[in-house]
């Protein structure tokens, strides 16, 4: 026996307890007292145990050579141990999750503990003797009282259900079982054992097995699980499929390994597209992602739309959109049909410098088969923006013979010419036709301007066909209430303070090589001044001098790189608005230390002569001015000085007709903006950042004439009010 003598008693003991607790109503011995829970003939089960009962005597299964129990006589009766009918109470065996006694040595001895414990607490006086010899079932109980044999039930249970719970079970993963069970699979394959299916592809005979197949294709799957012919055919017939493809993706259902050849990617795709392997498809998308060129770009865009690839074909048709320049020089362009090249035609988002460039690639392509392509002239020319391209250019269509024969082609001519003769009308002409496209419109530019850290520095670049905001560069250092002007795509940074000097310092931006240049200065400082660029020359406008505001205007002449004085302003004016329209210089609103000013003149530069126009409906100081299809627009400022309490900021946007020499409320911004930067970008008028009263806003809204209406765009990087925002063209 593998236990003392003392553990075997406990044993015992418990055993006891077991006996009284589930003991048989219909018994009235005292060892059988603890009546009433046990059920005659039944079933009982408590935290997962079974005990089971008879009405006349017990029946328990024993495992006594496991055990180690005395207290349970080994029979030779074939159903293990079955006890003899004994007096008194009889014995039921408890299974607990497998758990043998004499693998609980613990649990014994803390119970044999308790078990003092609660006996010396309960009842001090009371002894009993303890039993020596193992094969002794008698035990003396007479003595025990209620409240311990309580106590000792409660203890058994408890330990019971601990024993239960903490099960022995385990679990074995194997290491590589998929890899192994594939790769003997594969072996099957090549000595062409268990094969089930034959796939014929041409002259090719492909043997495979049908769970490999379905297991790793959805076509297979479906078609070997359904209710059709295929699946209970041993040879199946493979059409549109290219056999080497086919076996490639047969033996990549085996191994997961996939050869990627320039030569053989396409067909590989298209197998992979129809058997349906998702893994398979994004591999070869991805090689061919890589393959991209301007010589094969617009027949992976088509090869991709035909597979339904949609990831493959957005990169592709971005790269063509991206490289047009130089897919246009490619044989794969000229040799496209008329359906690609509307597809072309249509895009906004082609980068081209200007129109013209891709109306002459339309003309290369027509004259590549004149013969065919001429009469689809008319529908192709529709595509192109004819009012955008230049004057000259449409006068010398008019007579070139391809077009005059063509009535369609004729119109389309009329109507760009009447886009640039008759300007005043353009609002009427507007069409898809009018509108430029992304890459001919410039990028926009944000410079400066007070932030977060009182004062930016930092220069950002809006391209409308990324829609992203980047920084691009950084000014020399800081400058508030500048001016900003684009000559010769250049940005022209004048005046400003650095926050206790007002300058009069002139630097040059090249966006393009990223240099500052300095220039020569004006002849007096100035910051809150104006600045726009009219007829070639650049004006300053008004400002403040650090101790008055001004009414001064200074002109930059490119071609003399000077400065020179012209005619002064009737009023005094800083933080005004300033613009070119028409060939006439505009000053709107400002402060002119007093209040905000509702008034606006034009300096005409012919006569050096400034005049007052008709005023807007409210004050305006740090407002934002642009202009679009002959007309001025004034957009949100304050309309009183921050040191007046009742000064309030502005999202009202006025409209000004300097035929009619009044203004029209338009519809509002969103939020009210002081100091707002605005310009026209395309067809669209940009409002960007400025502050609303309590914070200096990131946020950008672009004004649709057509339907009038703001609309939410990509917001700066940071936070900035009194930025100067312009654009200039890409080279």
């Amino acid at each position: 026996m593998s236990v003392s003598g003392k553990k075997e008693f406990d044993v015992k003991q418990i055993l006891r307890l077991r006996w009284r607790w589930f003991s048989h109503s219909n018994q009235g011995s005292a060892g059988g007292g603890g009546g009433g829970v046990g059920c005659v003939g039944g079933y009982i089960q408590q935290d997962g145990l079974d005990h089971r009962g008879t009405p006349v005597q017990g029946r328990l299964k024993s495992h006594s050579r496991e055990r180690g129990v005395g207290g349970l006589r080994k029979t030779n009766s074939p159903v293990h141990s079955i006890l003899s009918p004994t007096p008194g109470p009889t014995p039921v065996y408890v299974r607990a999750g497998h758990q043998l006694w004499h693998h609980q040595p613990s649990t014994i001895q803390g119970l044999q503990e308790n078990d003092q414990s609660s006996k010396s607490s309960s009842s001090p006086s009371t002894t009993r003797k303890e039993e020596k010899n193992p094969n002794q079932e008698d035990v003396e109980n007479s003595s025990v009282e209620p409240a311990e044999v309580e106590t000792r039930e409660r203890l058994v249970l408890s330990t019971f259900a601990r024993m239960n719970t903490n099960s022995s079970d385990e679990f074995f993963q194997a290491a590589n079982h998929a890899e192994q069970t594939f790769r003997k699979m594969e072996t099957y394959l090549q000595h062409k054992q268990l094969c089930d299916v034959l796939l014929i592809a041409g002259e090719h005979k492909i043997p495979a097995h049908r769970l490999v197949l379905s297991a790793v294709s959805d076509y297979f799957a479906a078609m070997f699980t359904s209710d059709v012919r295929e699946a209970k055919q041993e040879e199946i017939k493979m059409e549109g499929v290219d056999p080497e493809a086919l076996k490639s993706l047969v033996q990549f259902a085996y191994t997961g390994v996939l050869e990627l050849k320039e030569e053989t990617i396409e067909s590989l795709l298209a197998a992979a597209c129809l058997l349906q392997l998702p893994q398979v498809i994004q591999v070869c998308c991805s090689f061919l992602m890589k393959q991209l060129h301007p010589s094969n770009c617009l027949g992976i865009r088509s090869f991709a739309d035909a597979q339904g690839c949609v990831d493959l074909l957005n990169v592709a048709h971005n790269y063509t959109m991206e490289h047009f320049l130089e897919v246009i020089q490619n044989q794969e362009f000229l040799l496209l049909p008329t359906a690609e090249i509307i597809k072309l035609l249509s895009s906004d988002d082609i980068n081209v410098p200007d129109e013209e460039t891709i109306f002459q690639a339309l003309m290369m392509w027509v004259r590549n088969d004149v013969q065919h392509r001429q009469q689809d002239l008319g529908v192709l020319l529709a595509y192109i923006r004819l009012p955008l391209l230049p004057p000259q250019l449409l006068a010398d269509l008019e007579n070139n013979k391809m077009f005059s024969d063509d009535l369609e082609c004729q119109k389309l001519l009329m109507e760009a010419m009447k886009y640039h003769l008759l300007p005043e009308r353009r609002p009427m002409f507007q069409s898809p036709r009018t509108k430029p496209r992304k890459s001919t419109v410039g990028a926009l530019y944000a410079v400066g301007g007070m932030d977060a850290t009182k004062g930016s520095t930092t220069i950002e670049k809006y391209d409308l066909r990324t829609n992203t905001w980047v920084q691009v560069g950084v000014m020399n250092g800081r400058r508030l209430q500048f001016g900003v002007a684009v000559i010769d795509n250049k940005l022209y940074v004048v005046g400003g303070r650095d926050g206790l000097k007002t300058s009069n310092m002139v630097e040059c931006y090249n966006p393009f090589t990223k240099v500052w240049s300095t220039m020569p200065p004006m002849s007096t400082h100035r910051h809150g001044l104006g600045i726009a660029v009219l007829e070639g020359p650049m004006y300053a406008v008004g400002g403040h001098d650090g101790w008055s505001y001004l009414n001064t205007v200074e002109r930059w002449d490119p071609q003399a790189r000077q400065w020179n004085y012209v005619a002064s302003m009737s009023t005094p004016r800083s933080t005004m608005g300033v613009t070119a329209l028409n060939g006439k210089l505009f000053a709107v609103g400002g402060r002119d230390g007093s209040s905000c000013l509702r008034s606006m003149e034009c300096f005409d530069p012919h006569t050096n002569k400034w005049s007052m126009c008709a005023p807007m409906a409210k004050r305006r100081g740090g407002v934002g001015v642009a202009t679009h299809n002959n007309f001025l627009y004034a957009v949100g400022g304050h309309d009183a000085p921050a040191s007046n309490h009742c000064s309030r900021l502005s999202d009202c946007v006025e409209r000004y007709d300097p035929k009619t020499d009044t203004w029209t409320t338009v519809s509002s911004l969103s939020v009210p903006r002081d100091a707002v930067g605005v310009c026209l970008l395309g067809d669209r008028l940009y409002a960007v950042g400025g502050y609303d009263g309590q914070s200096y806003l990131n946020t950008v809204e672009s004004y649709d004439v057509q339907n009038n209406e703001w609309t939410e765009e990509v917001p700066l990087n940071i936070g900035r009010a009194g930025a100067c925002v312009v654009v200039v063209k890409l080279p």
